[in-house]
């Protein structure tokens, strides 16, 4: 049965680490983790989360967009694994979006990213895929990635005066919508 793990919060050190790439793919603690990981963002309402998340460095992400009180206007995806994840190419259309983290809560943030990307990864069964992604989805992709060369979103918002708390988004934007 899969757990609920303990997210690392900003400050820890695991958090602005570079991940280690993934060599051994039938490991059965690789399973677990994504099984755990997957868990572990569904009960905090998050729409992904990287393995450094959880104190666990390692290029691993997920990416489980659906609507959510964070995220009401997330469309519905099924969780997706992500191993060892690359992007290969970036749109040249930038936009920017509010954005939150499980590892930084009560925040929220505007940042920039492509709107679309082309990414590589493996999956769990050990396959490799190559799609693009767009809009929300991509976002998601890229603040998970982000995680992995030890990057928050904190980084990426371009002026101080574009951070907000929890409480404020919630009103300000989230009853807009």
């Amino acid at each position: 049965m899969a757990e609920i793990l303990q997210i690392s919060q900003l400050g820890n050190p695991v958090l602005r680490r570079q991940a280690q790439t993934i060599e051994n793919l039938e490991d059965e603690q690789l399973q677990k983790l994504i099984d755990n990981l997957i868990h572990t963002a569904q009960n905090a309402n998050g729409v992904g989360i990287a393995a450094p998340q959880v104190a666990q460095s390692y290029r691993l992400l997920i990416v489980a967009s659906r609507p959510s009180a964070r995220y009401p206007q997330a469309p519905t995806m099924e969780p997706t694994a992500m191993i060892n994840p690359q992007i290969i190419a970036r749109s040249n259309d930038v936009v920017k979006d509010w954005e939150g983290c499980l590892s930084i809560p009560g925040i929220r943030g505007l940042v920039p990213r492509s709107q679309a990307i082309e990414i590589e990864y493996t999956a769990r069964d050990g396959k490799l895929h190559r799609q693009e992604l767009t809009d929300f989805v991509a976002r998601i992709f890229q603040h998970e990635y982000d995680h992995l060369d030890g990057i928050v979103f904190l980084d990426r918002v371009e002026n101080t005066q574009e951070l907000m708390t929890e409480e404020e988004y919630q009103q300000q934007v989230v009853k807009k919508l």
